[in-house]
Order: structure tokens, then sequence, then C-alpha cells
């Protein structure tokens, strides 16, 4: 990535080639065990902004020395690095694993970020001289789904034998993992009942592989709550792709539950049905009663509300939700609209009026909700940093070490020691460091920075449009929206060229490896080679194609076309209703949760640089306008569809 360092502080780019080689040089002595290549590597670096990470990887390479000044002195230092607290933190453990509590306790409390394993060994710690206190706290931890660290095991252990984890809280601990779908952690967790609770572990094994199967073949013993547990980890398994099977096959054997057994299936059956955009969903849902209901499946009792157009259904299921749930910005929302087809109009407004302040999804709908015309809160006229601000965010420490990474491409190391250092700007102070990133082609940590200010805002940071240049013979070709187009690859790449997603998806416009062949095929580039993708001119001619390709297999909807572009066409189409629906309602019960926050952003952004490039404003009610209810024709494949 060529870097255009800000001038007011130059260095020669020889001399930064030399100083990335020795550094990257350095990491994999460190990564190899080679000590005397790292000390080499040390002593040309010595006045580096990364010496922290040199030094980093000395102590860890030596920390099980007798002599732990040298550690001492580093955690002494200012913490104006992420790389000394990640030290820390690994050091407590080392300390915690041999037992050596007296050092612990005097470094523990400066630890910053400290992770599930860390706060289990400073509960072991408290556990010696408090421990009903130490275990009582332990018992919060213990309701999880998930498996919990090894440091975490001897306090459930304690907490067990004193009674403080009851049987209740082991049956309830292995439901969760079940939930989970954690098979294992349930397995290792029926070796805590009593024994007189005999539970078929195999049998979990074998409903989880094929539920259908399990629930034909093994007779239920109503009277054993293993049993009854089993067959209800097979029956939630068997909703989850098929809610309509697992009704059929609940319907034969439900008697043989107790009622909270029957509600709490239920609940799950909905919540499955729910996310499968099933019709009996809400039945369902109130044949859970008053089952307790987590975070998702109220979430998804609303989203099926929304789906059958019960206002009155939308309202008692936001109102349902825990207060702090309430209180994020989608169901602020929907309970506005759902108020408002209620007819009281002044409660919704009021809603609206405080959402409409956000710039968001839901902030833009409410403002529209008010009559606001689109984007209308934005200001199009750029923040304007003076040089001495810039000259003196590029000299500190952490903004150094950031660039330096960045230009390495060692882009988790330079994120985390960003978001270290931003982490107590104020505004202004946000807003220069979002410009010296843009400065930098740093599009990314640029944008990072300016969606974290709380009232002085620069939305052309927020929104950059670098490759302006390269992209209009592509969006006059394909005759795409340039603000639909950067709104996108926004959400995409954050306009960074080299980036890379867990699946493989490369580049600016985040193409599949497998898309990208299919275009240049059908775009007839007899060259093309998967090299090739990270090449800012190949990347933008491939993904525009491919947008043109989708956008026109779903009659330019650009909500669809957007769906389709993240998950696929096929799923974009299934996700529709029986009938007509809003925009706003087809994206807000999208299964996928990545699909769904992803439609979203890319329909905000687009709004946004409509009105940032000055075109013609049109709504975000608008532009999600109306999805067509499903038919034959508009679900089935398209010839070109891979």
């Amino acid at each position: 990535m060529k870097f255009v360092l800000f001038l007011l502080c130059f260095i020669p780019a020889a001399s930064m080639a030399n100083q990335d080689e020795d550094f990257l040089a350095a990491r994999e002595a460190f990564r190899k065990g080679d000590s005397a290549h790292l000390e080499r590597m040390i002593l040309r670096l010595k006045n580096s902004p990364l010496e922290p990470y040199l030094s980093y990887y000395r102590l860890r390479m030596h920390w099980d020395e007798n002599d732990s000044s040298p550690i001492k002195q580093f955690l002494s230092r200012p913490d104006d690095t992420p790389v000394i607290d990640q030290f820390r933190s690994e050091w407590l453990k080392y300390l915690a694993k041999r037992q050596r509590w007296s050092e612990f306790a005097a470094e523990y409390p400066r630890s910053i970020n400290a992770d599930a394993e860390l706060n289990c060994y400073a509960m072991q710690l408290r556990q010696l001289s408090d421990e009903e206190s130490a275990l009582r706290e332990a018992r919060n931890k213990w309701f999880s789904g998930v498996g919990q660290p090894e440091s975490c095991a001897s306090l459930f252990d304690a907490a067990l034998a004193k009674g403080i984890i009851n049987e209740q809280d082991i049956w309830m601990r292995i439901r969760l993992a079940l939930e989970s779908g954690n098979v294992s952690l349930a397995k290792q967790l029926t070796n805590k009942l009593p024994k007189k609770y005999a539970f078929p572990t195999g049998a979990l094994d074998k409903a989880a592989s094929d539920p259908e199967r399990y629930l034909v073949k093994n007779k239920l013993d109503k009277n054993s709550d293993a049993q009854r547990l089993v067959a209800l980890f097979a029956l939630h398994r068997l909703a989850k792709q098929y809610p309509q099977l697992a009704y059929a096959k609940w319907e034969k054997m439900a008697a043989d539950f107790p009622d909270t057994e029957q509600r709490y299936f239920y609940g799950w059956l909905a919540y499955q049905a729910a996310r499968s955009n099933d019709s009996r969903a809400l039945e369902w849902y109130k044949a859970a009663g008053e089952t307790p209901l987590n975070e998702e499946q109220m979430a998804w009792r609303v989203r099926a509300a929304l789906r059958a157009q019960d206002w009155h259904e939308v309202w008692v299921g936001i109102t349902a939700m825990p207060l702090q749930q309430q209180q994020e910005g989608v169901w602020r929302y929907w309970k506005g609209r759902a108020l408002k087809e209620l007819g009281r109009i002044a409660d919704a407004q009021a809603l609206f009026t405080k959402l409409s302040r956000e710039y968001n999804f839901y902030g833009q709908l409410a403002a529209e909700e008010l009559g606001a015309a689109p984007a209308a809160g934005i200001v199009t006229v750029s923040f304007q940093p003076g040089k001495e601000e810039l000259l003196a965010m590029q000299e500190l420490p952490g903004i150094q070490r950031t660039l330096a990474l960045y230009r390495m491409d060692l882009r988790t190391e330079a994120s985390k020691e960003w978001s270290w250092t931003l982490r107590k700007f104020d505004d202004r102070k946000l807003l220069v460091a979002a410009e010296l990133a843009s400065r930098n082609s740093m599009y990314d940590r640029s944008i990072n920075a300016a969606d974290r200010t709380a009232t002085l805002h620069d939305f052309n940071l927020r929104y950059p449009a670098p490759y302006r240049e390269s992209l209009q013979g592509r969006l006059r070709e394909h005759g795409l929206e340039e603000a639909w187009v950067y709104g996108l690859m926004r959400q995409e790449s954050r306009f960074a060229t080299q980036a890379k997603s867990s699946v493989g998806a490369a580049g600016l416009m985040q193409i599949m490896p497998a898309t990208a062949k299919w275009v240049a095929r059908k775009m007839g580039m007899r060259d093309y080679r998967n090299a090739l993708i990270h090449e800012t001119e190949v990347n933008l001619k491939l993904g525009t194609y491919y947008m043109k390709n989708v956008l026109s297999s779903f009659d330019n909807n650009a909500v669809m076309a957007s769906a389709a572009y993240n998950a696929g066409p096929s799923r974009a189409r299934q996700w529709r209703g029986d009938k007509p629906l809003e925009g706003a309602i087809y994206a807000e019960t999208i299964p996928f949760t990545e699909t769904r926050d992803y439609v979203k952003k890319v329909m905000s952004n687009t709004v946004y640089y409509s009105k940032l490039f000055g075109q013609p404003g049109i709504s975000l009610k608008q532009r999600l306008g109306v999805i067509d209810a499903k038919n034959a024709d508009n679900i089935k494949p398209i010839p070109d569809e891979r």
C-alpha cells in the first residue's frame, strides 16, 4: 500500500522500508524463539516508535527467569499502548498458574481489559480471604451455554461442593448448552448430576446428528428428566430446519411433558419459525405463555409481528423486553411505528424526535416520520484542523505506531493501537485523527474515528469517497447510482484495498474468488487470475459488473440487491413475504444477523452519500420501497445464477 505520509513530519521512504523490514524480522524471530536474532533487531530499532512491541517480545521469551524486575519496569510504564496491557494480562495468568498470589494481587488492579480467564483467577485470589463472596460471584458465570476458561473450573467445583451451585443450576446450564448446540459441554455437565439421574449422553449425539430419526426410534419415558431434556433438544434441532415437521412430531408427544416444558418448547418453536418466516410463529409464541424468553426470542417475536403487520403485537412484544433492550434504536423505532399505527401519535412523535438525532438507519427513518428531508441533519462542510493540531497528532507515539503497523499491513495490531490511542479523545481530537488517517489513505481508521464523535461531526470523513475517478467509467457503463455503490463499498471494506474476510472475500468490493472468476468469464477477461482481485481497478471492474447483474435480476430493487450481494440471490428471493412488505420490514426480518445489519447500513450509507454528492434527495423510506410478495416467477433462480 502506498502511503502519503503527512509532510509536516516526513520520513524518507528508504528509512521507513528499512525499519519495516527490521521490525518484521524481529517479529518473526520472536515467533521462532530466536533470541539472538531478536536482540540484533532490537539494537537496530532502539529509537523506533514500535519499541514497546520489541520489549514485549524480549520479555515473553525470558519471563521464566528469576529476576522479574525488567517485567515490573515494563509494566510500570504509562499505558499508552495496548501491548502493555496485553503483556500484563499474560503475566498475571502466568503468576496465577504458579500460585504467586502476592505478585498477582499487586498487579491485577492495573489491568484494563481483563478477560474471563483473568477474572476467574482474580476470584480464586478472593476465594482465599472471602470464599463465600467469591463463589457466589462465580455462580453468576455458571449460567452460560458456552465453555468457560479452565481458571473457572475450580471455582465451580467448590461452589458445587458447598451447594452454592445446586442441582437445578446444573440442569439449567445443561439446557443452555443444548440451546447453544454445545453437546460436548452438555455431556461434561451431566457428570456433575447426582448418580440417581442416569443421563443418556450417547443419546445427545444421536439427537444432534439426526433429530428426526432419534424421535422416531426412541420411546420416551416421560418420568425421566434426562430423556425429556434430550427429546426437547432433538425437537429444537429439528425446528431449526423444519418448524412444521417439529410441530407435527410435538403434537404426538406433547402430553408427556409437564406444562412448563411445553411452554418452553413453544418458545423455541416460535423463535425458529419466526427466523424461517413461518406464518405460525405468532401462534406458537402465544402458546409459550409466560415462559421466560431470552432477548433473541423476544426480538424475533416482534419481527414475526412485523411480518404479519400486527401492530398491537409489535407494541406488546417490545414492551415485554428488558428495559435495556427496549432502548436499542431498532426497538424504539418500531415501537414508535406501532404507536403511530395504533393512533397514539403524540407518544410516537416523542420517540421519533429523540431517535431522529442519531445518525443511523433508524435515526433517518425516525426523522422522515417527522417530515424531515433525506439526511437533513448532516452538514456537508468539512472540518478543517490546523497544521499545529495535525503535527501534534502525528507526534503521538500511538499514532506513529498505527501508521507503521498499517504500512506493514499488520492491520489487526494497527486497529488495536488506533483504538487504544483514541479511547479518551474528545470530538475535536477524533476529527484531527480522522483527517490524519484520511491523508494517509487509512480510510477505515478515518471512518472509525469520525464515527465516534458525539456533537462535532464531519460527514465527509465519516463517508469518504476515494477512487471516484476510477469509478466514473464503470458507473456510466452499468448505469449504477454512485451513492449506492459507495454505500455498499463503505460497508464491505471501509475502502481498505487489502481487506480480506474470514470466508475469503477480497478487496474494496469484497468479492468472493468464485464470484470473481464467474464475472471475469462473463466479461471475457481471458487473462484473469486470483492475484488480480486486490488490484483496485480490477476489483472495481468486477464488483460493479456483479452489482449491476444482481440489481437487474431484482428489477432494480437496491434493498434486495444489497441482500443478494451479501448472502446470495437465492436467499434474498426466499426472504420475500407471502404478501407485499415494506422494505424496512423485509430488511428487519432477514434471518441472518450479518445480512440484516448489512442491508440496513448499505441503504443508510446510500442516503448520506447522495446528500454529500449533491444528488437529488430520495428518502430512505422511498429507497426501501415495497418488496413484492413471493410468487413462482420471483423466487426461481435466474439462468445466470451460479
